[in-house]
């Protein structure tokens, strides 16, 4: 086994796992069963398919063996938004969207042929889409990339109360405005951070946070609190609008009301 070349890939093995787990609790369990699974021999790395997309196909083989479907359905806010995201079409969406495999890759991963692979996609993008609308927070103190959230986010439907470029703005936007979802930058234009602006804005309001950073694998140890939901820069639209469809997923409904 490559273990270096695995150990490499962890970061963002973790990075799916907790966005299609919903936690980082969750997400990182499983890449930790995948990881055991490997270890032991009870799975193979499929060197057809290559590393990176075989250590994926075994990490949704040990989502499935561990029933994971039943596991992302525990919580209240997962269940209450499986109808309209199923946990196959989450996870097709992701590998798309989020980590960057091709379709046909993705179908290999996911053991499906490619019409029911497509199948399956095109429903997640339309369950998307289909989201209840909700006022987002963006945290983003580069003009050009927050232009270009505020599109993204209102092509989705959603609301933009502000744009914060620095953690005291954040922080009485959020008290104005009460998001149901807060887009955050890590490194701010005054020094401050978007990770301490969430914190202090979750402490008065339940609402999800998606973190943006040039530097994901400073966030993605597995060694205490990390961020569940992450986009890379510079990022895809692709992936930001399925991070979105993620975050909103796992909030339950009544908290996006409020």
């Amino acid at each position: 086994m490559p273990a270096k070349q695995i150990v490499r890939q962890a970061p963002y093995l973790r990075r799916f796992a907790r966005a299609l787990t919903g936690t980082q609790e969750t997400g990182d369990q499983l890449v930790q069963a995948t990881m055991e699974r490997l270890l032991q021999g009870e799975v193979q790395l499929d060197e057809a398919l290559g590393l990176r997309p075989a250590l994926y196909h075994v990490l949704i083989s040990t989502w499935r063996a561990l029933d994971g479907h039943a596991e992302a359905a525990a919580g209240s806010a997962a269940d209450q938004r499986l109808q309209i995201l199923s946990p196959e079409r989450r996870a097709a969406l992701l590998l798309v969207a989020m980590e960057g495999f091709e379709a046909g890759e993705a179908a290999r991963i996911m053991e499906l042929d490619s019409d029911s692979f497509s199948s399956q996609l095109a429903r997640a993008e339309a369950d998307v889409e289909a989201q209840l609308a909700t006022d987002v927070l963006i945290i983003e103190d580069e003009p050009i990339i927050a232009l270009d959230l505020t599109r993204l986010v209102r092509e989705l439907g959603h609301r933009v109360v502000g744009v914060a470029t620095t953690r005291r703005e954040a922080v009485a936007l959020a008290a104005q405005g009460k998001p149901g979802l807060v887009l955050a930058d890590i490194r701010l234009a005054d020094g401050s951070s978007g990770m301490d602006a969430a914190a202090d804005i979750l402490e008065n309001l339940d609402t999800p946070v998606i973190f943006i950073t040039a530097f994901p694998e400073h966030l993605l140890t597995g060694e205490g609190p990390e961020p569940a939901f992450l986009i890379t820069k510079p990022f895809r639209e692709e992936t930001v609008k399925a991070m979105i469809g993620q975050a909103l997923f796992f909030q339950a409904p009544q908290s996006q009301a409020a």
